[in-house]
């Protein structure tokens, strides 16, 4: 029996790659974003930072990725409390209303798992990521806090990756000056893709992670952790 798969924010970037990737392994996958992608996979209309979103989910799941994200790029001091309200209920509360609403689903599976996505700049300090570091720190936390009481029967872990050619980072990726300033700030001196990062998603979701959770997996290039001489 195939398993079925929550992709919110599946439309695009990572997300798209992610429906990509687990359909290729054969998931029955049920997508969940403000418009539509390009594919052919059941898709619902959501708006994650809504108050009032609902989802129509399927009787069981057998696992929930959450992929809405944002960068905002400020110095602090031009940070308005309502850009740090916006990242936090994008980032934070999306996800705490989707496992909300799917928990009874997710029960129902042997073996559920959910996946979230932080960014590198939560274990590595980023000069003007101050408000989606906050937000993406509060994801962290979530999953250990969750990993403890969800165990054993449903697994939660992140991704914390670090610059990904999206369409979301299409304004950093705009030149190929910009491109080589990015990947040269890497010590394997590139960016990511979205499939690796997607990949990774795959592997959280499935069997072959089975003895992990409440971990934060960090796909940065090294950027959180190698300082090349």
């Amino acid at each position: 029996m195939s398993r079925q798969i929550l992709v919110i924010g599946g439309n695009s970037g990572i997300g798209a790659a992610t429906v990509a990737c687990l359909q290729g392994r054969g998931d029955q996958v049920v997508t969940a974003s403000r418009h539509r992608g390009e594919g052919d996979v059941s898709w619902q209309p959501f708006d994650a930072a809504g108050p009032d979103a609902d989802l129509e989910l399927p009787e069981r799941l057998d696992g929930v990725v959450y992929c809405p994200g944002s960068i905002t790029l400020k110095p602090f001091h031009r940070l308005s409390d309502e850009e740090f309200e916006s990242e936090w209920r994008l980032n934070f509360l999306g996800a705490v209303r989707t496992i909300r609403m799917a928990l009874p689903a997710l029960k129902k599976s042997d073996h559920a798992s959910i996946v979230l996505f932080s960014t590198v700049a939560v274990g590595t300090g980023l000069s003007y990521h101050a408000s989606i570091a906050g937000a993406k720190g509060a994801v962290e936390g979530l999953v250990r806090s969750l990993a403890a009481e969800f165990a054993p029967r449903i697994r939660v872990n992140a991704i914390a990756p670090s610059l990904t050619d999206t369409p979301l980072a299409g304004s950093l990726l705009s030149t190929e000056e910009k491109r080589n300033a990015a990947a040269q700030r890497h010590p394997l001196h590139r960016v990511g893709s979205p499939t690796e990062i997607a990949e990774a998603v795959a592997f959280l979701i499935g069997a072959e992670s089975g003895f992990m959770t409440g971990q934060i997996i960090r796909i940065d290039g090294g950027l959180s952790t190698v300082k090349p001489l």
